[in-house]
């Protein structure tokens, strides 16, 4: 599933209604609520964060383990189910710019690669030791770049 920085997917763009996500996409397999957004049974994964007027605010993409179009990617570079570190040198060798945050990288361009440290590295590099610390991405978060906090 290709990124659209600072817009989303192609099934799914921050600005849609929520009606007409759930007329693409179906409804939620889970939320949404005041607390937690909703959460898509596509393939990847879409989770979704609704604002109060229901309208798309933030797009996230699960990793499905699957490879190929089932991950996320971008400008040819499969973003989830890789190990973070190559997946950030292979978008700064593409001239993107990022700024790290606790769990990921913030992209200028108006995404996010991140990892909750779900995955181990054994499971996307058949070299790596059992206590190998590399991140897997498991996430991207696609939004204008000032949604992350930094503008």
């Amino acid at each position: 599933m290709e990124i659209i920085p600072g817009r989303g997917v192609e099934l799914v763009m921050i600005g849609d209604h929520r009606t007409g996500v759930e007329e693409r996409v179906g409804p939620p397999s889970l939320g949404p609520a005041a607390d937690r957004p909703a959460v898509y049974a596509t393939t990847p994964t879409l989770v979704i964060t609704y604002a109060p007027d229901d309208t798309v605010e933030l797009v996230e993409i699960g990793y499905s383990g699957q490879g190929g179009e089932a991950e996320a990617s971008y400008d040819g570079i499969q973003l989830t189910h890789r190990l973070i570190d190559d997946v950030v040198a292979e978008l700064h060798a593409k001239g993107y710019t990022s700024k790290p945050f606790d769990i990921g990288y913030d992209f200028h361009a108006g995404f996010s690669v991140w990892s909750m440290r779900v995955l181990e590295a054994r499971e996307v590099d058949r070299t790596a030791e059992e206590d190998d610390p590399r991140c897997v991405v498991e996430g991207v978060s696609v939004a204008p770049y000032g949604y992350f906090g930094d503008e």
